[in-house]
């Protein structure tokens, strides 16, 4: 008999509140310890941006930035801080789309996204105004999810994927969902063309944001308030693991119909 395919999230309780170069690998060892669950291979942690972002110490207070002319214009028009503005101008690659309250960018890493991933919700300044206070995505967040994939393999001696998911919105539906933007150690993108269906018709087009799935389902088990639960251990991922990241998901310009 064929046991029945399985993936099952953990969302790890009792990760602390992340400051600046808070050791993360560290931190979500002793929580997977904490919590009676140990680490095998095949292995997927999702971690919140937010954490990766305050131990890499990404955070900026309004009240240092200085805004350029076209921040002052744009904000203006958008309605909204200066300040802030300027920080998703240096975010960003290019300006997309803008309209009142909104602004659609092409985020230094490649993806699209309004405010340049730019967040103030669950953030705590280090002083003055928590108001003044936001928090900037991971430099780099390919390389944020390798560099904890690498040192969570070391002391675990197994075989792990890490993904780093934000909630971004869609094109054509309302709602946020988690959305990755950082992977190392999981097929970001499956190619299934050339496959068969179960009518042996061969597959010509498909191909799966494995790693988007995967983050809207840990997305659920994080919440999107107060529920303080960062990290989920995803066990039963269906494919194999193998080097990739989340380059692989975004689509190139020339191939970007609506643009």
């Amino acid at each position: 008999m064929t046991l029945p395919k399985q993936l099952t999230y953990f969302a790890l309780q009792g990760i602390p509140q992340i400051r600046a170069g808070d050791l993360l690998p560290e931190i979500i060892f002793a929580a997977i310890a904490d919590n009676g669950l140990f680490l095998q291979d095949g292995d997927i942690l999702v971690l919140a941006q937010k954490i990766v972002s305050k131990s890499e110490g990404r955070l900026v207070n309004l009240t240092t930035v200085q805004p350029s002319a076209k921040a002052l214009e744009l904000a203006e028009y958008l309605g909204k801080r200066p300040e802030l503005v300027e920080l998703i101008l240096q975010e960003s690659n290019e300006v997309l789309r803008t309209r009142p309250g909104t602004i659609i960018v092409e985020h230094k890493s490649g993806f699209i996204c309004a405010n340049a991933g730019i967040d103030h919700s669950n953030v705590k300044g280090n002083w003055g105004n928590d108001e003044d206070w936001v928090l900037l995505l991971p430099e780099d967040s390919d390389l944020s999810a390798a560099m904890i994939r690498a040192d969570l393999e070391v002391m675990s001696r197994a075989r792990l994927g890490v993904i780093i998911i934000d909630s971004h919105g869609r094109a054509w539906r309302n709602g946020v969902v988690g959305t990755t933007i950082g992977a190392s150690g999981i097929p970001a993108l499956l190619d299934m063309r050339g496959e068969e269906d179960m009518y042996h018709y061969k597959l010509r087009v498909t191909t799966i944001a494995t790693a988007d799935e995967l983050a809207a389902g840990a997305s659920l088990m994080m919440g999107q308030a107060s529920e303080s639960t960062p990290v989920v251990l995803a066990r039963g991922f269906p494919y194999p693991l193998r080097e990739g990241n989340a380059q692989e998901l975004i689509r190139k310009k020339e191939r970007d119909l609506f643009r």
